[in-house]
């Protein structure tokens, strides 16, 4: 029968930490396999292979410790039950051991796990949402120092303690509750896949929604950013204008303008399907649409409309993120020439016109489908297929306000 032992080896440097390892002998055979988990040798009790918490440290080194302890039992008993299982079949051998406890180790790997996730959203062509998981798990190893953890360590104090961290690193609530509900909704994936037990482990920290700093600004703020006289200043004239075309268009985001085609624009109307939800959304063609499309008209690639996207290439995804970084850089300089103190984006041009739509006492229900929200269960029901021609007529009466 194979044997396990728990070692600790000193560092050769004095007052460094010293690292376990897992010794593993069937057949005179020796194999060892590293653990990643480091305590200092006043901390380790070589006699009975367990970890030392003396009653006076502080309380992060006690929970460090104990949590090694955890670790290095649930690692034994995995082995345990890997050399139960080979043995059964006749395959017991220490390469077989270690061969079979590595790749154990790895499905349990939250971070694999969190990164297979991402590779799958990429696939299926969902880019954005694998960015917004990639920069959730880019934080939470932040937290982590890049030390990897399984899935079976996922509890709730990890995710008090990180939620703590977050707030030390000054996020708002909502990116905290953005951040705990992407790593819940990779959690519960693993728990689906029978990779680890639900323990609730979210259920104590913050994964609410918090709300949010106004971000619209008024007509006149508007108007005033319209008429800035950006003689000289191509980018910063580009920038202000793809602002302007949002917000003559309901609010379309960046990404959707983006990928606008000439062929979108049919018979006075501009037909185009969001790429957050899949909508298909329908915009009366106006005069000053028309100015800021045909001012660019030169300077547009291939069949877009505006000048956004270069062809050919096959990374307009980052493209798109890069023109998307200089004109919110370009935006935040204009708004301070027109004495606007709200930090101007793109998005601000979207809050804008719901804002002053919202001002016009326009329904609700005509700003919701207008932008084309379809998450808002109340929306959904009484104005499923409300005339795009009230939509219209609502931006018509927004649009002459400038």
């Amino acid at each position: 029968m194979a044997s396990i032992k728990v070692k600790y080896r000193p560092s050769s440097a004095n007052g460094n930490e010293g690292k376990i390892y897992y010794q593993i002998i069937h057949n005179r055979t020796v194999r060892q396999i590293r653990t990643g988990m480091h305590l200092q040798p006043s901390e380790w009790n070589a006699a009975t292979a367990s970890v030392i918490i003396a009653p006076s440290i502080n309380a992060d080194r006690k929970h460090y410790l104990q949590s090694l302890q955890k670790h290095i039992n649930r690692d034994a008993l995995r082995l345990e039950n890997i050399i139960r299982d080979l043995t059964l079949k006749g395959l017991c051998s220490t390469d077989a051991i270690v061969e079979h406890f590595k790749k154990h180790t790895d499905s349990q790997s939250f971070f694999n796990f969190m990164d297979s996730v991402i590779e799958q959203l990429k696939r299926l062509n969902r880019e954005r949402t694998s960015e917004t998981y990639a920069a959730a798990l880019s934080s939470f190893g932040r937290f982590r120092h890049n030390k990897d953890v399984q899935l079976d360590d996922i509890d709730t104090d990890m995710m008090m303690e990180y939620e703590a961290w977050l707030k030390s690193e000054g996020a708002a609530l909502n990116t905290i509750s953005f951040y705990m509900r992407i790593l819940r909704a990779t959690y519960n994936r693993a728990v689906e896949k029978g990779l680890t037990a639900q323990k609730q482990p979210f259920k104590h920290v913050y994964t609410g929604m918090d709300k949010t700093v106004k971000r619209a600004i008024s007509l006149k703020a508007i108007r005033r950013i319209k008429e800035l006289d950006l003689t000289g200043m191509p980018h910063w004239e580009l920038a202000r204008d793809m602002f302007l075309f949002s917000f003559y268009t309901r609010g379309m985001s960046f990404i959707d303008m983006a990928y606008l085609k000439k062929s979108d624009l049919k018979n006075g109307i501009l037909s185009y399907r969001r790429h957050k939800t899949g909508q298909q959304l329908h915009i009366r063609w106006e005069s000053c649409m028309e100015e800021i499309t045909t001012k660019y008209a030169a300077d547009c690639s291939g069949d877009y409309l505006l000048p956004i996207l270069k062809l050919p290439s096959k990374k307009l995804r980052s493209q798109y993120k890069s023109t998307l970084f200089r004109t919110n850089k370009y935006l935040k300089e204009i708004a301070r020439l027109c004495s606007i103190a709200a930090p101007l984006t793109m998005y601000v041009a979207r809050h804008s016109w719901a804002s002053i739509a919202k001002s016009k006492n326009i329904p609700i229900s005509v700003i919701s489908e207008g932008m084309g929200h379809d998450s808002e269960e109340t929306t959904r029901i009484y104005l499923a297929s409300l005339d795009s021609s009230v939509i219209d007529k609502a931006n018509s009466l927004i649009l002459k306000g400038l």
